[in-house]
């Protein structure tokens, strides 16, 4: 049984309660490993050592810290199959896409930041001849970053790389979900030349581990990434302690697909669009808006390649689709789909759950399900899934499309990307509010 450490002044240590909770093979639905359940007291140690690391990193040349920063990019790069297999492992998403895309992702964001400290401007204004006025971008002190499930490393670095690149010292939390390869990450960095205390790593409960971090007066900055209701809790926290703050919450995207659109490329894109990671990113196309007089050949073809996928075990190279990040969460989306069957859809494929039999026989598997005949605004269309569910809608006019693509309470930057227009055509989102 692994048992998953914290990683605090670059050491790896026991939470200070001495709890653990059990952490599932998604793929398997089975323990395989143990995770601290840190509470305020392992936040306050965390805290300590980014404090005290804080001065000297500060201070470090930028030279020296993009040096340190380029390692831990070439050490992420070297351990690329360890680090992949650890992933799947604990996501269940296919080993394919661990080493295609999360771990060569969290490599580049470590190097993508190293270089860009090193090409820093900024821009002055004079004002009447009489002064120049000037920017100078200083590092803050303690930046708390909180990570989501559905792509562990490649977030966790996302927000981790900007942060120490800057010179700022982190406490981090992983999803409670998926640590494994946070864990590595911490003995990855000591082996880089990290300075003790500028990375921490405080796993636990996001109620508990990282409800401290986001109250403690001294993390200065809180980036979070996860569900819009949380994001709502933490903003009603930092905002009072007028700490800054980065919220990257939920989404509900649209893919707008016109008549006169490069057919296969498009089926292509919005299978992958719909279905990648099991539809567990925020940017996946959950309503599919196609052009009426394109919809029956789209929806003939689109249902045809979805049944083809395939979903099964994530060590095998051919399964499109891994397993669901928890039974929690399998039995969320069966649950959407069982209500979009209550409010008059009609399901086109899949819809059940999936048993690949053999050691995933008590995997949380879903089957790439499709849906068709809901109005935009039922409840099906506007909460967010976060699975491998999507429906189908026609539309007539474009304003049409960009209306009922629009009418959800979700405003996530995202729906820039998000928004996939299908089309020799530029159509643009009229809505980019924040959620």
């Amino acid at each position: 049984m692994l048992s998953i450490q914290n990683y605090i002044n670059g050491k790896y240590v026991a939470p200070v309660g001495g709890q653990y909770f059990e952490n599932y093979n998604p793929a398997r639905g089975s323990v395989y490993s143990t995770v601290p359940d840190s509470d305020e007291h392992d936040v306050e140690l965390a805290v300590k050592a980014a404090e005290a690391a804080f001065p000297a990193w500060s201070k470090t040349p930028v030279e020296k810290r993009s040096e340190i920063m380029l390692k831990i990019a070439q050490l992420i790069a070297e351990n690329i199959d360890e680090l992949a297999d650890a992933e799947s492992e604990d996501s269940g998403k296919p080993l394919w896409l661990c080493r295609q895309l999360d771990i060569p992702r969290a490599k580049e964001n470590f190097h993508f930041f190293a270089t860009a400290i090193l090409h820093y401007a900024t821009q002055t204004h004079a004002t009447d001849d009489v002064a120049i006025n000037y920017t100078l971008r200083q590092p803050i002190g303690v930046v708390g970053c909180i990570s989501p499930w559905n792509l562990p490393l490649y977030l966790f670095t996302w927000k981790i790389a900007p942060a120490i690149a800057a010179g700022n010292c982190v406490v981090a939390k992983p999803s409670e979900l998926t640590p494994y390869t946070a864990h590595k990450l911490g003995q990855i960095c000591s082996d880089a030349g990290l300075p003790a205390g500028v990375l921490n790593i405080v796993h636990g409960y996001g109620y508990k581990a990282g409800a401290a971090i986001t109250a403690h007066p001294k993390a200065k900055a809180i980036s979070f990434t996860g569900g819009t209701k949380t994001g709502a809790d933490i903003a009603r926290v930092a905002a009072p302690m007028f700490k800054k703050l980065s919220l990257e919450l939920g989404g509900k995207n649209p893919n707008i697909i016109f008549a006169d659109c490069d057919f296969e490329r498009m089926l292509d894109t919005t299978v992958r669009s719909s279905f990648l990671n099991q539809g567990e990113i925020c940017l996946c196309g959950s309503r599919i808006f196609v052009e009426r007089s394109l919809y029956d050949k789209f929806k003939t073809a689109f249902v045809e390649r979805v049944k083809n996928l395939v979903v099964g075990d994530p060590l095998n190279k051919d399964s499109f689709m891994g397993a669901l990040v928890s039974r929690q969460h399998m039995e969320k989306v069966l649950g959407y789909i069982d209500l979009a069957k209550e409010e008059g859809g009609t399901v086109l494929c899949g819809g059940e759950r999936v048993y690949p039999g053999g050691h995933n026989a008590d995997g949380w598997f879903v089957a790439p399900t499709v849906i068709e005949g809901l109005p935009y605004d039922c409840r099906t269309n506007q909460e967010e899934i976060f699975g491998p569910v999507v429906t189908l809608i026609p539309f007539d006019t474009e304003e049409e499309a960009l209306t009922m693509a629009n009418g959800v309470g979700y405003g996530l930057e995202h729906h820039r990307y998000g928004l996939i227009t299908c089309t020799r055509r530029t159509v643009l989102p009229i809505n980019w509010r924040r959620a």
